[in-house]
């Protein structure tokens, strides 16, 4: 049995044009990478901006809106207490009698509604981020 021995063919050295066409390629390459994830970032800042700024600007008019609500119970419920006050007799009472009924309705709100109100102001934040 005879062995032959493989003959390596000569290579020819690399043209110095194409080191330096791949490096300029290469090159190219990873600036315009760079560019890429510069302009990625960006779009993201600013579709975050855009979402946060949505977000925002419908909750200030339902924020007024509950002020304003919230301003009208407070007087409503100053000029009841003192109406049941002098109903019963003492002015203090009235003022008792509105404030238990506001603790026996904080309490059925957090036994009873408050998994409903939370998915209902979860939903409408998630509809609003989309």
């Amino acid at each position: 049995m005879s062995l032959k021995k493989k003959q390596k063919l000569p290579q020819s050295e690399p043209d110095m044009k194409d080191m330096d066409d791949s490096a300029n390629l290469l090159e190219t390459l990873l600036e315009r990478a760079a560019e890429y994830g510069k302009t990625s970032i960006e779009l993201v800042k600013l579709k975050t901006l855009d979402k946060t700024t949505d977000i925002v600007s419908s909750l200030v008019p339902v924020s007024v809106v509950i002020l304003i609500i919230a301003s009208f119970m407070l007087f409503l419920n100053i000029g009841l207490a003192f109406w049941l006050g002098e109903v019963l007799g003492k002015i203090f009472y009235g003022f008792f009698v509105v404030a238990a009924f506001y603790i026996f309705a904080g309490i059925i709100v957090h036994f009873f509604l408050h998994k409903w109100i939370k998915r209902i102001v979860g939903n409408y934040l998630v509809k609003r981020a989309l």
